[in-house]
């Protein structure tokens, strides 16, 4: 919307839940919204659309929203682009926030920019630092580019609300305020909005991934270079003696050694953990542009020129398939040295 179509006021974050309850997600968004509001002298509100999720809003106040907009309807039991994105348009047009943000999971990649489409503003995706211009108060948004090779700063001078999503774990939610007040508003809407024109069939859980890479503190991924789909059995027993999640380059995907859920890149998803584990992978700038906001990066490659040596931490050049069963090998020793010592430990209390 343009701007001279209304008074745009007040920061926005966009709530998340899965089976009734609030994402962890969500309360980081408010972090970031708490900074943006603050710095603009105006209201923090949350969005949060489910079925059965009233009675959870409260803890969005407690992170640090002062109004929640719910919308809790049987039609919003599972997600459906077209529907959320319906409501989402009638809820900015009716309350007109200046600023919008979401998460950059799968949700948020998938349902902002159609909402952006629907209220004709602009969207800037993958965001790594927000912030609000002193002169114009704009919000300044920052975002890698060119594989992350350089830094891309956007405004959105002429339209609202300024829209952006954030890559998740950037930012560390609120600690929980349980006395904090706030308002509550449940909006209702027409039946024939929750009609959708994509049918649900049915939702299976991804099995080989014990948390979304999205949302991992470690991730242990292979590409073209661990040559074969069963050498991916190392990768994941590395990634279990760690206790991390499995990623992946869009080769490997590609080529059917693993399921798309846990590829890494622009074509797949976005993340941000503390350990970042590159095993076989060379490093295209579309897969940097996915994992190079890692704070550390460790790579494994035969080929001394490849990219993901310019972004690592720390690299090793040599064979994966020399290297890795002796790393398993002494995380195993380690593993067992530990529970050796706890039991001892836990003995020796019990006789004492």
């Amino acid at each position: 919307m343009k701007i001279n179509e209304g008074k745009f006021q007040g920061v926005w974050t966009l709530g998340e839940q899965r089976d009734g309850d609030i994402s962890t997600v969500s309360y980081e968004l408010l972090a970031w919204g708490r900074e943006l509001a603050d710095k603009r002298g105006t209201t923090l509100a949350s969005v949060i659309l489910g079925h059965n999720i009233e009675g959870k809003a409260e803890s969005l106040i407690q992170h640090g929203a002062d109004t929640v907009y719910v919308v809790d309807h049987p039609g919003l039991e599972h997600f459906t682009p077209d529907v959320h994105a319906a409501i989402l348009e009638k809820l900015v047009r009716e309350f007109m926030p200046e600023i919008f943000i979401a998460s950059a999971t799968t949700y948020g990649r998938t349902v902002m920019p159609v909402l952006a489409a629907r209220i004709e503003t602009g969207l800037t995706a993958d965001c790594t630092v927000l912030d609000i211009e002193q002169e114009s108060g704009l919000l300044i948004q920052t975002r890698p580019a060119i594989g992350g090779n350089v830094m891309a700063t956007i405004k959105t001078p002429e339209h609202r609300p300024q829209m952006s999503t954030v890559r998740p774990r950037s930012k560390k939610p609120l600690a929980l305020d349980a006395s904090r007040k706030g308002n509550i508003v449940v909006k209702e809407y027409p039946g024939d909005l929750y009609v959708s024109k994509v049918k649900f069939i049915e939702f299976i859980k991804e099995e080989t991934t014990a948390l979304p890479i999205q949302e991992a503190d470690m991730i242990v991924s292979g590409g073209k270079g661990m040559k074969d789909a069963k050498n991916f059995n190392l990768i994941h027993e590395l990634a279990d003696l760690l206790n991390s999640s499995v990623g992946a380059s869009r080769q490997a995907v590609d080529m059917g050694w693993i399921p798309y859920s846990h590829q890494v890149g622009l074509s797949g998803k976005t993340v941000s953990p503390r350990l970042y584990i590159a095993l076989g992978i060379s490093g295209a700038v579309q897969h940097l542009a996915g994992m190079s906001s890692a704070d550390v990066v460790v790579a494994i490659n035969n080929d001394p020129d490849a990219g993901i040596f310019r972004v690592c931490d720390f690299g090793i050049v040599g064979d994966i398939f020399e290297l890795l069963p002796v790393l398993i090998e002494k995380l195993r020793e380690r593993k067992a040295t530990s529970s050796e010592g706890e039991h001892k430990a836990t003995s020796s209390k019990g006789g004492s």
